[in-house]
């Protein structure tokens, strides 16, 4: 079994990588999966640009095609030399672990395989077939946590050789987080913005982060779960005008959600009200919303949260893949979840 933890990645990396063929690399924040996923890919020493060494598949390529992932596994390259199949968007597809059992219990020697998954539960079909084995590298992606968002932010002002007060550094900790790739952006859009100052003051971070109001971000979230469409239009629109990114409410809702998937893991697990999880997971929320988030508990269950979060993870990704896009995708994925709560409802 080779987990790798998230202190330990760094170190996996740059030592130990290359003695693995296999790679699963799964969780909640889909871009930390991504990146890891395209780290551990520039290790192989496989040339990437090269469309004959790296097959790349999403994961429905494989479902009408179950011997697909083996073929490609064990083909010898037009050219001779190494390869890379990369499959993404994987979550449990019998297909796919099926194949991964085979492969896992005879490692390629010409070829590497690197799988990218969402949020896999323990015990779920890949994780069964990955974590046991001594062939396959398990890299799960957790959201960050404050130590890994300030050597980010550490990493990226000293590219740009500056410092950030203290002030300022706890005001962009509290705008970061959920999705890596949204993060790295973010602190690089802050970097580009003060280059050549020397040192970012708070009010540098609110001006290029976003300048909305948390309530205005909050009035989104609450319609939301609510269920109100016409009430999160017209936040979105108050948001809108004061130029905040809509990421921003993206980032809002998700990191709602993952509220709400503690929450809901804490009352099933101990059997308890809505109202008891509110006392103590829910202290720091605004009396305001309290009523909001208690009756979001009742209407979802943990496995729709679940499938929530995925959506919404998958949403922020795309709007740092496809920029001119952001506005688009983040209405119409927020729009999408308030409808999910209106039924719930």
């Amino acid at each position: 079994m080779a987990e790798i933890k998230s202190h330990e990645f760094d170190g996996f990396l740059q030592n130990a990588a290359r003695n693995y063929r296999i790679f699963v690399v799964y969780g909640p924040d889909r871009g930390l999966v991504s990146e890891r996923a395209a780290q551990i890919a520039a290790k192989t020493g496989v040339d990437l640009k090269d469309p004959f060494s790296v097959i790349k598949f999403d994961v429905a390529d494989l479902q009408s095609d179950a011997g697909r992932l083996l073929d490609e596994v064990n083909a010898i390259g037009l050219f001779g030399g190494e390869k890379l199949v990369w499959i993404r968007g994987a979550a449990n597809e019998k297909s796919l672990v099926d194949s991964l059992q085979i492969i896992a219990d005879s490692p390629p020697d010409a070829s590497f395989v690197i799988i990218e998954a969402g949020d896999l539960k323990k015990g779920s079909g890949l994780r069964k077939v990955a974590e046991p084995s001594r062939a396959v590298a398990t890299i799960p992606c957790y959201a960050d946590d404050i130590r890994a968002l300030n050597g980010l932010i550490d990493t990226e002002l000293a590219n740009e050789n500056l410092r950030i007060t203290a002030a300022a550094r706890q005001v962009l900790l509290e705008l970061l987080g959920g999705d890596r790739i949204a993060s790295r952006n973010e602190v690089r859009k802050l970097a580009l913005y003060c280059r050549g100052q020397g040192m970012i003051e708070e009010g540098h971070v609110t001006d290029i982060i976003g300048d909305a109001s948390a309530i205005s971000t909050d009035d989104a979230v609450d319609a939301i779960l609510k269920g109100d469409s016409e009430a999160l239009l017209h936040a979105m629109q108050k948001i809108a005008t004061s130029k905040t990114p809509m990421f921003l409410v993206l980032q809002g809702c998700l990191r709602q959600f993952q509220l709400l998937d503690t929450m809901r893991a804490e009352m099933d697990e101990k059997r308890l009200a809505p109202a008891q999880v509110m006392q103590t997971l829910g202290r720091h929320l605004h009396f305001r919303r309290k009523p909001i988030i208690e009756q979001a508990l009742k209407s979802w269950t943990a496995p729709a949260i679940a499938r929530e979060m995925n959506r919404l993870q998958s949403a922020v990704l795309q709007t740092r893949q496809r920029a001119s896009l952001e506005d688009t995708i983040a209405t119409q994925t927020l729009l999408a979840t308030t409808l999910q709560s209106a039924r719930k409802g």
